[in-house]
């Protein structure tokens, strides 16, 4: 059983998508990151960073004694679960590895900067226009590195869905609030309505969905943007 402590966002829909995609069985416990859940002890303890998502497998890999084994970082988390289950991760070493560089390419690219798109240009209190510019810039340069890949090969990493589409795809759901238009992205929209419409995919997006707030309010900001998030816990 995988223990799964997230929250309805990119980074724990990659882990949740996944997940649905490998058919493992798991549980969702979930951690409201707007309410400060991520900073009590019983969730660092499994996450030290206190960010979501992070995962306890009732099992463990190899070498674990068959113990409980946590781990945290989305981007880990799908490399042990495709590890674990054999799918999504091709065993061919060059298909392996252009998998794993364009799961890189989200996890240092196109994740935090979108993540800062999306903050400066809706949950900042001050709209700062050198920061939405650079942002929303940075943004549609990533999104057009990936139109011009995805004008190759029918996914990320080539012709098979791996976990480097399953990591890119969440954090293209909000393309809108991104500044971006799907219509000047052909390839990325053909990738994007494929993916979006996998059963798996549909439910995994679907966890946790229902109790997070549509709108964040002034205590939720102070908690993921002010002094909150920076005090020693």
């Amino acid at each position: 059983m995988i223990d799964v402590y997230s929250w309805a966002t990119p980074n724990g829909h990659k882990v949740h998508i996944m997940l649905e995609e490998t058919g493992l069985p798991y549980k969702v416990h979930a951690v409201n990151i707007g309410a400060g859940d991520q900073f009590e002890p019983e969730f660092l303890a499994v996450s030290p960073n206190n960010k979501i998502p992070a995962i306890v497998d009732s099992e463990g890999p190899k070498g674990a004694d068959g113990r409980p084994f946590a781990l945290f970082e989305s981007g880990a988390i799908l490399i042990y679960l495709a590890e674990k289950t054999g799918k999504f991760l091709p065993a061919d070493p060059a298909a392996h590895y252009a998998a794993l560089q364009w799961l890189m390419f989200q996890m240092g690219g196109l994740g935090p900067m979108l993540g800062q798109a999306h903050h400066f240009r809706v949950y900042a209190p001050e709209q700062i226009a050198y920061a939405v510019n650079r942002y929303t810039n940075e943004a549609r340069r990533l999104y057009g590195v990936m139109d011009t890949q995805l004008g190759k090969t029918r996914y990320l990493a080539g012709n098979d869905y791996t976990i480097a589409d399953i990591a890119a795809f969440p954090w293209t759901r909000s393309w809108k609030n991104q500044g971006i238009d799907l219509d000047t992205l052909p390839n990325v929209k053909r990738w994007h309505e494929e993916i979006a419409a996998r059963p798996a995919v549909v439910r995994g997006v679907d966890v946790l969905a229902s109790e997070r707030a549509p709108l964040m309010d002034d205590k939720a900001k102070e908690i993921l943007f002010g002094a909150t998030q920076y005090a020693k816990h």
